[in-house]
């Protein structure tokens, strides 16, 4: 442990800068988010395009608890924050504390993702099915869709986790943790959107 110590404290201040491989992964990681925006920003527009095809089968208005949604919206906002203060973390060269934050931020994601699984099942169970209505296929789409993604971000970190603990924090991980962590931040702005469009916009009709 004391080499990994040894090795965190010679880092720069921004260790995902310091080479040039680590800033192009983070310039390449940029694009890829903005091909992520087209595609979410597809599916946000068929869902509002047939949130109102429901010829059978539960409505927005009568289907959502928002009270379930909130929770799982703070639970996701609050792993934005722990994901910046394992940055912060790895920016003072504090690996034990950056592992730390991030072992919160994959509890917190598969916190959201259970409740997302529980309402889920209570959405079937009330006959909103993904083939009972343009609107449920559009909604299952959509937030299924995000669901993968936090659950791919999970996997992710908790993937760079385990391989710090074996090589320490160097210039060529921390760029990994860094792009994550846009990534992240990423999927919690994107759900901030569909809380307002779907559940949100859902209620008031």
């Amino acid at each position: 442990m004391s080499n990994t110590h040894h090795a965190a404290a010679a880092l720069p201040a921004e260790p995902e800068r310091a080479t040039l491989e680590g800033r192009n992964k983070i310039l390449g990681f940029w694009l890829f988010l903005g091909a992520e925006c087209v595609l979410f920003g597809t599916l946000f527009a068929t869902f509002v395009a047939l949130r109102n095809q429901v010829p059978e089968g539960p409505t927005a208005s009568e289907l959502f608890n928002l009270s379930t949604v909130a929770l799982s919206t703070f639970i996701l906002l609050t792993s934005s924050l722990t994901s910046v203060m394992a940055t912060m973390a790895m920016h003072r060269h504090k690996v034990k504390p950056m592992l730390g934050w991030l072992v919160i931020t994959v509890l917190l994601g598969l916190a959201f993702l259970g409740l997302e699984i529980y309402e889920f099942n209570e959405y079937v169970m009330e006959g909103h099915t993904f083939t009972s209505s343009a609107f449920a296929t559009s909604f299952y789409t959509l937030v299924g869709f995000h669901g993968s993604h936090v659950a791919f971000g999970v996997l992710w970190i908790t993937t760079l986790i385990l391989q710090t603990l074996k090589k320490g924090l160097t210039v060529v991980t921390a760029p990994k943790f860094y792009v994550a962590g846009l990534y992240w931040h990423f999927i919690d702005v994107v759900w901030v959107f569909i809380f307002t469009v779907v559940y949100l916009m859902g209620k008031v009709g």
